[in-house]
């Protein structure tokens, strides 16, 4: 019985502490990893094995399915990496991802189109999008807030696992 109590405790301190501000983050912790759930709406920022942070995330305005082709909305699945820093971006800080990479380029050849490019993980748009959950042409959007912080956690060659 004592160990029941005791497990019940535990879990009700867990679940208490989930419900509590966001951890503070180490300034000096830099990102291994990036991991994105499109079904979930979530990013993942990973230092080895741990989670750093998590962050709810627009999609392209065709979220279900990977990316093959230019204009068709969706936003790709597969192993990037982030490949460049804009901090000018037309959606206020952006990180580039190496879309498309050999595969991307094949299997829109084989289609007779082409890949597309400029996938992104970037802030908000200038013309406010509040009442639409995906509403990229393909990219990951956060809010400025969060963009500012990963921004500043994500070195360039950082790999990015998007999953479906």
């Amino acid at each position: 019985m004592r160990y029941i109590l005791f497990f019940v405790s535990a879990m009700s301190l867990g679940l208490l502490s989930a419900c509590g501000p966001s951890p503070v983050i180490d300034p000096d912790t830099r990102a291994t990893a990036i991991v994105v759930q499109k079904k979930a709406r979530k990013l993942y920022l990973f230092h080895n094995q741990d989670i750093i942070k998590t962050y709810n995330i627009g999609l392209g305005n065709v979220p279900v399915g990977d990316k093959k082709i230019e204009g068709d909305g969706k936003t790709p699945e597969g192993r990037y990496y982030i490949d460049r820093k804009n901090p000018r971006s037309e959606f206020y800080l952006s990180l580039g991802i190496s879309y498309p990479n050999d595969v991307d380029r094949a299997e829109a050849a084989a289609l007779g189109k082409r890949p597309g490019g400029d996938i992104f993980i970037h802030g908000e748009s200038k013309t406010p999008q509040w009442f639409k959950r995906d509403w990229t042409a393909g990219c990951i959007a956060v809010k400025n807030s969060e963009i500012r912080e990963i921004y500043g956690l994500v070195d360039l060659r950082t790999p990015i696992f998007i999953q479906p």
